[in-house]
């Protein structure tokens, strides 16, 4: 089992509108662990989601897409703050364009208290990332669970820095140590590796010295980075697409490259870095692919993956 925590949120489409001020607004849900949530259970895992969830308009549906998606809320806490909300604009290039509304929100404003007191033993995987380990007290509620479990399970974690949330880099400097000492499997894209002043192949060592198994570094059209730490790395290519956004897309990487080392029998430290960084790196590139075709966070199922390019 897969367990995802953290962020959990509506992502608000803005388009022009008949009206020269004003927008139209398209919402889906989203958060990027909520997102490798989505991808893990449309792949065939068993997924399951723990944050705070409102009870206000949003959050009902939020709980909604979860139960319809498969992905089992049952550590979800109930909360009557507003959910987290994320307005999205489209540059020239089509890539996202964010503003963020995150103050008191929900998936912001857990506490250790709302920690399950024990895991179940089949949850083998757990993942964490994006904004709700940089904003307090989500951020140190997140951080002890993870040092908590990344004794005994797996741990996954991508910074997914979101700056226009947290402008302060010595925090993302802090959240990225932090999870990287707990972490078997580290996902980061060449964007946040450049924000956090760094090189991929340093931020890969620097990952790796503190404990991770493999370290992947995105890098959008051009495919993705993967290193071991017994020392190989690989540069697999992209694909090339028509891309209608790439919401979610790192997202997709993330979900596949789970999925894969589950599915090979390798979640689980120390296993991971005898993987075939090949396979599971261009597996996931495909996946991404696939996500980048489709409006918003519309990650893949198997089939879909397995389909794409024929």
């Amino acid at each position: 089992m897969y367990l995802c925590c953290g962020d959990s949120l509506f992502d608000m489409f803005t388009g022009p509108s008949a009206d020269p001020h004003g927008v139209t607004i398209d919402g889906r849900v989203g958060g990027s662990p909520l997102n490798v949530a989505l991808g893990l259970a449309r792949m065939g895992n068993h997924s399951r989601f723990f944050t705070r969830i409102s009870r206000d308009m949003f959050g009902r549906r939020i709980a909604a897409f979860m139960s319809d998606n498969g992905i089992d809320a049952s550590l979800c806490v109930p909360t009557s703050e507003n959910t987290t909300l994320a307005m999205i604009g489209l540059k020239a290039d089509n890539s996202a364009d964010y503003a963020f509304y995150t103050q008191g929100t929900a998936d912001c404003s857990m506490v250790e208290a709302d920690l399950p007191a024990k895991l179940d033993e089949t949850v083998r995987v757990i993942h964490f990332g994006s904004y709700s380990t940089a904003i307090e007290p989500t951020a140190s509620t997140l951080s002890a669970l993870a040092a908590r479990e990344g004794r005994d399970r797996f741990v996954s974690y991508d910074p997914n820095l979101r700056t226009m949330i947290e402008p302060d880099m010595d925090i993302w400097r802090a959240t990225v140590k932090a999870f990287t000492g707990a972490a078997s499997f580290v996902k980061a894209s060449d964007e946040d590796v450049g924000q956090l002043g760094t090189t991929p192949e340093t931020f890969a060592a620097d990952a790796t010295d503190a404990g991770a198994d493999v370290v992947c570094v995105t890098l959008g059209n051009d495919g993705a980075l993967a290193f071991s730490a017994d020392g190989r790395e690989t540069q697999v290519p992209g694909i090339r697409v028509d891309v209608a956004d790439t919401v979610g897309a790192g997202d997709t990487f993330q979900a596949a490259c789970l999925h894969w080392l589950g599915a090979n029998g390798l979640a689980e430290r120390g296993k991971a870095r005898a993987a075939d960084l090949d396979a599971m790196a261009n597996f996931a590139v495909k996946a991404a692919a696939v996500t980048c075709t489709r409006r918003g966070a519309d990650l893949p199922t198997l089939a879909d993956i397995e389909s794409f390019g024929r």
